[in-house]
């Protein structure tokens, strides 16, 4: 399906400060990571697969159809690196699996007859609320 290791080479790590609680080490050190990969220009996927990915990713993707993700959860940037790729990955597969199509149910014989059972009885309740007819 996708081809890892052509696209981990394509992606764009780049190291930021990240935000929050931390003290000194906050200030000092660039842990945040932040991924960046440009789906058009990529060499691992082919056109069909780009052209599904720019439609259902089209809210994620910037005007230069690149995909950008953040990660500044763990303290350490080598544990960033590997969430984000996976996080980056995760999207990718789901950007590309094709959706089963729904197959309608038929309903049962049995639900029909209890519906059509249901109808008689309220119809000859509703009968039973008339005056009669002494004709």
């Amino acid at each position: 399906m996708l081809n890892k290791l052509a696209l981990e080479k394509e992606f764009k790590l780049k190291g930021i400060r990240s935000s929050g609680s931390g003290g000194q080490h906050v200030n000092k050190v660039a842990t945040k990571i932040e991924l960046s990969f440009a789906v058009m220009a990529s060499l691992g996927l082919s056109d069909d697969q780009k052209e599904l990915i720019q439609v259902k990713l089209a809210n994620r993707l910037t005007k230069d159809f690149v995909l950008i993700l953040q990660c500044g959860e763990s303290r350490s940037q080598l544990k960033n690196k590997s969430i984000a790729i996976k996080r980056a990955f995760s999207i990718l597969e789901g950007a590309l699996k094709v959706q089963a199509k729904r197959k309608p149910t038929k309903i049962p014989r049995a639900v029909i007859r209890k519906r059509l059972k249901n109808k008689k009885f309220n119809a000859e309740r509703k009968l039973n609320r008339r005056k009669p007819n002494f004709d």
